[in-house]
Parts: C-alpha cells; sequence; structure tokens
C-alpha cells in the first residue's frame, strides 16, 4: 500500500489527537458516567467531539499567537478550572455520600441542558484541553505545509476526537450490568470527586 502525503498527515492527525484525549480527565469521567446512566449520550458526545473540533481548527489555525498577545490567559484559565473543578467535585462527593445515582439507569433522564452545560463547562474551562487542541496539536500541525496536508492533518485530529467520545459514551453502556448497586455507584461517584480534585490540584500548582 502506497502512503501518500495527504494519507500520512491525516494519520498523523488521528493518532496525536486520538492518544491526546485517551487519558481519563474530567470530561471522560463525566461521558463515562453519562453513558453509564444512558442519559443524552449522544448529545454529550457530540458536544465534546464539535468542542475539540473548534480548538483543533483554532490550533491549526495558529490561536497559540493570542495566548503569545495574552501570557496571563493560561493562568487565569487555570484558577478558572479549578475552582469549577473543586465544587464539581464536591457535588459528586455529595452523590456518594447520599448514594442514589443507581436509580439514574431507571429513571428519566437528567435535564438536557443542564447536562450540556456542565459538559460545556468540563471542556471550556480545562485549560488542559487548550494545551492539547491549541497547543500541542497545533505545533505538530506545522510540521505539514501544504494546505492540503494541513487540512488532511485536521480532519485526521477532528474524526479521532469524534471516534474516541461515542465510543466511550456507547460503549459505556456495557457497564450498566455492574452498575446496579448502591455501593458501586458510590464508589464510581467518590473515585471521580477525588479526581476532580486531583486535577484542581495540578491546575493551581501548576
Amino acid at each position: 500500500m502506497i502512503i501518500t502525503p495527504i494519507l500520512a498527515a491525516a494519520t498523523t492527525g488521528f493518532l496525536t489527537s486520538f492518544a491526546l484525549i485517551l487519558a481519563i480527565g474530567a470530561q471522560n469521567a463525566f461521558v463515562l458516567k453519562q453513558g453509564i446512566m444512558r442519559s443524552n449520550v449522544f448529545w454529550v458526545c457530540l458536544t465534546c467531539a464539535v468542542s475539540d473540533a473548534l480548538l483543533i481548527t483554532a490550533g491549526i489555525a495558529g490561536f497559540g499567537l493570542i495566548v503569545a498577545q495574552f501570557p496571563s490567559l493560561p493562568r487565569i484559565m487555570s484558577l478558572g478550572g479549578a475552582a469549577f473543578l473543586i465544587v464539581y467535585g464536591i457535588t459528586r462527593f455529595i452523590a456518594a455520600y447520599k448514594g442514589g445515582d443507581h436509580l439514574a439507569i431507571s429513571a428519566k433522564p437528567a435535564p438536557l441542558g443542564a447536562t450540556i452545560l456542565i459538559c460545556l463547562s468540563l471542556t471550556w474551562l480545562n485549560p488542559h484541553v487548550y494545551l492539547d487542541t491549541l497547543g500541542l496539536i497545533g505545533a505538530v500541525s506545522t510540521q505539514f505545509s501544504e494546505i492540503g496536508q494541513k487540512i488532511a492533518f485536521g480532519i485526521g485530529a477532528v474524526t479521532a476526537s469524534f471516534v474516541f467520545f461515542f465510543a466511550l459514551g456507547y460503549g459505556a453502556r456495557y457497564l450498566a450490568p455492574i452498575m446496579q448497586t448502591k455501593r458501586t455507584w458510590q464508589i464510581l461517584d467518590a473515585l471521580i470527586g477525588l479526581l476532580m480534585w486531583y486535577l484542581a490540584f495540578g491546575l493551581l500548582t501548576s
């Protein structure tokens, strides 16, 4: 099989993007939870993927120049993101203490608006997503000078995001049979709460 420059660029974009979003973070943990609960899964996955697509496109287009003009922007984003993660972590600890989330699998879905708002907050208030999309993916894209290759790189990176989030969201439903007990949900909520606080600590000390 002959690897053309366009295919090579698309493959590089796909693998780079997939590797960066593979690590479990605040956004991924939320998608996983919604997938297990089977609550607004399509819209949550679509929101995450489209958000990533916009950020990836901006990164390839050179958004890093804006950060260079406003050096205080990363710190402001870090403080805002940490504050949100701390509050969201508290809500998970409260849910773990009450132990009621296991009922959500058979209950009606949470309001779509509130769910999407949390999803957007976990995405756009997370400074790491800017580092990954605007910074790292944008930096990797600079190795492709031809416009066709840059477009192919971007398409590959965006495709990886859609593949990952929809696979995570819809694949999580297979965990539903083991998520039917109150204790299991309490453990999951507690772990998510700890993850939120760990990520907040990282933002505050970075």
